[in-house]
């Protein structure tokens, strides 16, 4: 019996110093690199609203927490202390990786170097110590332990879940607006399931869709617009010797184009033979590109130096490429970096440039020669782009963190601005969400906002590219493609 208390008073300060060593290099690790510490917390898609006051709260914990734990007579309140914090960490990990929209930085240090997993992982492992060091302490009382052990966990699950909600209630819904539900707007035409979800839309002609493919970048998958027959199409292009990083296609009837913004290259071909030629070599670096004719391309860029977004064009006359970019169609909210990426979209029957904001209310609209016409309002409230940009100094770099998607896609045809927004308004259910992407339809000619109608496909999934052609609209949701008639 001398020897089991024996061993348990070693396992217990084990378990002690183990912790005291963890929570003393974290925080220490924070405080050297706090600034970089609170460009991770900004970032996070749970604790990105509250970063500041956390990235002070978490240290302060890790700090007073170890002293406990060093004082004999705060020992037990110290295990306590410890459970809780490692219980709240682990919630946080579990989270992230199973309900977050997208995975922010890990934490400093030595922790830096382990995936979320192997976080978990560890984490689980010294929640299990502290469990165990804590019913080793009072052996008489195990019950009663066990029980606030329990009522310590639910806490700090509980705290976690509710950061969670609240982060992303603040994300999803918005009482400010409204929307006008026209129900059975969609006709469902068929889906046809695809090998992968690495599949974008690339265009259409009178026949078929066509499906570029991210990982195979020169082929093409014609589907019959019946879905009934699928076919492969190889594209050859005349130089193959360029650092290619992100090439896209884009199909038109008898017309194709080929383009890497990086490099910065585009190719021009017919669909009668597959085969396209240069048409523009080093002339503009772009990151997305709309065809308007067989000369002539609008692209959306960034300034060489300030990199804020830019709206330009691409002409060909006679061999001869002329370049032009236009300063005065997006508006800047803040650096015209971040606040003014979007969607660029060509409408073809109007002649006219549309560019959708991701992160505000809006979207301009431009003529072919890059002459401003005028702005639009979509109907959701937040006209102010909500962003957390972190400045990272090691790497010299601005990224992203946590910001609020006000418009996730948008496709046009004549008059009719379709946007997917995950955005919900006034006495709206996001169980429908659930299988169901939300469309928001728009008159350009009248300006104004006109219905609402619910994009039907499997569970659990998003719409991740759409397009219309004609009165079909067609989606991506994750490896099947959706046909739908509007009616």
């Amino acid at each position: 019996m001398k020897r089991f208390k024996n061993t348990g008073s070693l396992f217990v300060n084990i378990v002690v110093y183990l912790y005291i060593l963890l929570f003393v290099y974290a925080a220490v690790s924070k405080l050297l690199e706090f600034r970089d510490f609170q460009t991770q917390l900004g970032q996070s898609p749970i604790l990105g609203a509250y970063a500041e006051v956390i990235s002070y709260g978490v240290i302060i914990s890790e700090l007073l927490c170890a002293v406990l734990l060093l004082i004999e007579r705060y020992k037990k309140a110290g295990l306590y202390f410890a459970f809780v914090l490692m219980a709240m960490f682990t919630a946080y990990i579990i989270i992230i990786l199973n309900f977050s929209s997208y995975t922010p930085c890990s934490c400093g240090g030595v922790l830096e170097s382990m995936g979320w997993t192997e976080h978990l992982v560890f984490n689980t492992v010294f929640l299990l110590m502290a469990v165990v060091a804590l019913v080793l302490e009072h052996p008489i009382a195990i019950k009663k332990t066990i029980i606030i052990l329990l009522g310590l966990l639910i806490t700090a699950l509980g705290i976690m879940t509710v950061l969670f909600f609240l982060s992303d209630q603040e994300i999803k819904r918005n009482n400010g607006f409204q929307r006008k539900y026209i129900p059975h707007a969609l006709e469902n035409l068929g889906s046809y399931q695809l090998e992968s979800n690495a599949f974008y839309l690339a265009g259409a002609d009178g026949k078929n869709f066509y499906l570029g493919n991210y990982n195979a970048p020169l082929y093409l998958k014609a589907i019959s617009k019946d879905l009934k027959t699928a076919n492969e199409v190889r594209i050859e292009i005349d130089n193959y010797n360029l650092p290619f990083k992100r090439v896209r296609i884009k199909v038109q009837p008898s017309l194709f184009f080929v383009g890497d913004g990086t490099v910065p290259i585009l190719f021009r071909g017919k669909t009668k033979d597959w085969k396209a030629q240069t048409f523009s070599y080093k002339d503009a670096y772009f990151n997305q590109f709309e065809v308007v004719d067989t000369s002539h391309l609008v692209i959306g860029t960034h300034h060489p130096r300030k990199k804020y977004n830019l709206i330009g064009a691409l002409t060909k006359y006679n061999d001869r490429i002329t370049s032009e970019v236009s300063d005065e169609i997006l508006h800047f909210q803040a650096d015209g970096t971040f606040d003014t990426d979007g969607i660029l979209l060509w409408n073809e029957e109007n002649r006219q440039i549309l560019y959708v904001y991701y992160y505000r209310n809006q979207f301009e609209v431009a003529g072919q020669d890059l002459n401003y016409i005028y702005t639009g309002k979509t109907i959701d409230t937040l006209s102010k782009a909500k962003l957390n940009v972190a400045y990272h100094q090691k790497n010299d770099t601005y990224q992203l963190g946590k910001a609020v998607m006000v418009n996730r896609l948008a496709t046009v045809w004549g008059n009719r601005l379709y946007i997917v927004s995950d955005r919900l308004g006034k006495f709206e259910n996001d169980k429908a969400i659930q299988s169901a992407g939300i469309i928001d339809q728009y008159d350009l000619s009248q300006k104004e906002y006109v219905r609402s109608f619910y994009f039907y496909h499997q569970r659990n999934e998003k719409i991740r590219e759409i397009s219309v052609f004609n009165d079909t609209m067609v989606a991506l949701v994750n490896d099947q493609l959706w046909l739908k008639k509007m009616k």
